[in-house]
């Protein structure tokens, strides 16, 4: 009965692996090592606080490391860390979907659209964008010389986490 349930384990921490590209795991082991400041194979409340600082950010209060500790379902390894992010993934909508969305302010299918007009939908309709938040996706999604944004490529990175053109 004892192999039965080691085996379930190591099906359930594989299927974490199966989520993702063998790209995207070795990024993810990539900002595991930076983020395990003390390389003990674990991210800690420590660990934490000195990514934060490397950051710039240096007083992170105690309270808000300990809120992101109990994200965690135990110590924060490797698999646990992946697992977090393929929670945390799990409720982005498909690419088809978020795609399926702009396409309805794209009439001629061209993959862009005004970054104007995108701005005054986001900012009046349904669950309207401040002007900032606008703003800082345009920082992070730049819009191109003419004022268009390709939201193609948008969805695309909202969906797999880099641009096409870097793959």
């Amino acid at each position: 009965m004892a192999p039965k349930k080691a085996k379930k384990k190591e099906a359930a921490s594989s299927n974490v692996f199966s989520m993702f590209e063998q790209s995207q795991i070795q990024e993810f082991k990539e900002a595991f090592t930076i983020m395990d400041q003390n390389r003990d194979g674990f991210i800690d409340k420590n660990d934490l606080r000195d990514t934060f600082a490397a950051l710039g950010r240096l007083n992170v209060g105690n309270d808000e490391l300990d809120e992101m500790l109990k994200e965690a379902s135990g110590p924060i390894n490797f698999t646990v860390f992946l697992t977090m992010f393929g929670e945390k993934l799990k409720g982005t909508d498909p690419e088809e979907t978020i795609l399926n969305a702009f396409k309805i302010f794209d009439q001629e299918g061209t993959g862009i659209l005004k970054g104007e007009e995108i701005k005054y939908h986001l900012m009046s309709q349904a669950d309207k964008f401040t002007e900032a938040e606008v703003n800082q996706m345009f920082t992070n999604f730049p819009l191109d010389v003419a004022g268009n944004l390709d939201y193609k490529n948008l969805c695309y990175v909202i969906t797999h986490g880099e641009d096409k053109e870097q793959e």
